[in-house]
């Protein structure tokens, strides 16, 4: 019985310290968490593979819905899963050092004490079940701190993961009417060398350079927010970052002097992102085909013709097109395969309406 008791504490313990260590790496810890035993982890890889195959089966919105909850479930999940351990490890330890208490009803058990660190934990001070050594009475008011800490934490960890994800999807927002909706690359180009206002598009890449850097600083730091999708239809963030790199990819191959410079620094700080989010998130690429097929490359090719880009010859545009490809393309297929994310064409979908003009047109009917 002793060797029981012992073993109680000492587990008891050890899942006190894994919880601090694991919502201290989660919530608090400004940078990548390492390690593989972790609870986090683990919490992770059952409920998102779960959810993950139970999407896969799903069509449509159905699909889209399903996983739309997962990010904001998981959240609160995790949070009340730290709680329970905390709730238990501490009964653990109050059962092991002998179960130390008073009760007005009944006799002193593990029920008890898990009755007793659960009134605790919460600071519910109902006083039906009290401490009646010094030791349980350390131990409760520490068991009390916890649940004022874990407060804190929740109060001050919510706000800030909501606004980085309004950050984030307010410059997701702004595709729809710069790139169409999806998105596509050549739709982006086109449209603003149409204006002929390469400073407008140079712009524009600045502003998504600094918001790929954003997404790679708050995404790392929290990866539950690659997990939350965004508002509206046909936008996310992982189709944005694409239609991100795929833009810049042309305007480089293209090597038109007017954007070669910032397509150039917006490439590098997007496929930083994109690679370590897919180590983050564990999405490890593989080889495949190149998303844009030869036969789509002859329309884009006449499409970027049309829009007054400067082009070099066409070999030459194949080839250094396909070249920069083959350095992000597999990352983004594995973030998108994981994540049940679809990709951005390059190319636009034919006849397709801007999100802002559909709703433009229901209200006008």
């Amino acid at each position: 019985m002793v060797v029981v008791q012992v073993l109680a504490v000492v587990t008891g313990v050890a899942l006190i310290f894994v919880v601090l260590r694991d919502a201290f790496a989660t919530i608090v810890l400004p940078r990548r968490p390492t390690g593989r035993l972790r609870l986090t982890l683990l919490f992770f890889k059952s409920t998102w593979t779960f959810t993950r195959r139970l999407a896969l089966i799903a069509k449509g919105d159905r699909r889209e819905s399903m996983l739309s909850y997962y990010g904001p479930l998981w959240m609160i999940s995790l949070i009340v899963s730290w709680e329970v351990i905390i709730l238990f490890a501490f009964a653990f330890i109050h059962w092991g050092t002998g179960s130390n208490i008073n009760v007005n009803e009944g006799h002193a058990s593990f029920l008890m004490d898990v009755y007793l660190s659960g009134s605790t934990l919460f600071t519910l001070g109902l006083g039906d079940v009290t401490p009646a050594a010094p030791l349980d009475r350390f131990l409760t008011v520490v068991e009390a701190g916890f649940g004022l800490g874990f407060l804190a934490l929740v109060i001050g960890y919510l706000p800030v993961l909501y606004s980085a994800f309004s950050r984030r999807e307010v410059l997701i927002s702004l595709f729809d009417a710069r790139a169409g909706s999806p998105p596509s690359a050549s739709e982006l180009i086109r449209r603003f060398c149409a204006r002929t206002e390469p400073a407008e598009l140079n712009r524009t890449l600045e502003e998504f350079e600094r918001w790929s850097a954003e997404m790679l600083e708050t995404h790392v730091s929290y990866p539950v927010l690659a997990y939350y999708r965004s508002q509206h239809d046909k936008q996310s963030w992982l189709a944005a970052i694409a239609t991100i790199l795929d833009s810049a990819t042309i305007l480089r191959a293209a090597q038109d002097p007017r954007f070669a410079d910032q397509a150039k620094l917006t490439f590098a700080m997007a496929r930083h992102t994109v690679i370590d989010l897919s180590g983050v998130l564990r999405a490890f690429p593989a080889p495949g085909e190149p998303r844009l097929a030869p036969a789509d490359f002859e329309h884009l090719w006449l499409l970027l013709l049309g829009s007054g880009l400067s082009l070099p010859p066409r070999e030459e545009f194949h080839r250094r097109l396909y070249e920069i490809c083959e350095t992000y393309e597999s990352h983004i297929s594995a973030l998108a395969d994981w994540l049940v994310i679809p990709l951005p064409a390059w190319l636009p979908e034919v006849d397709a309406r801007d999100d802002w003009q559909t709703g433009m047109q229901e209200e006008t009917h």
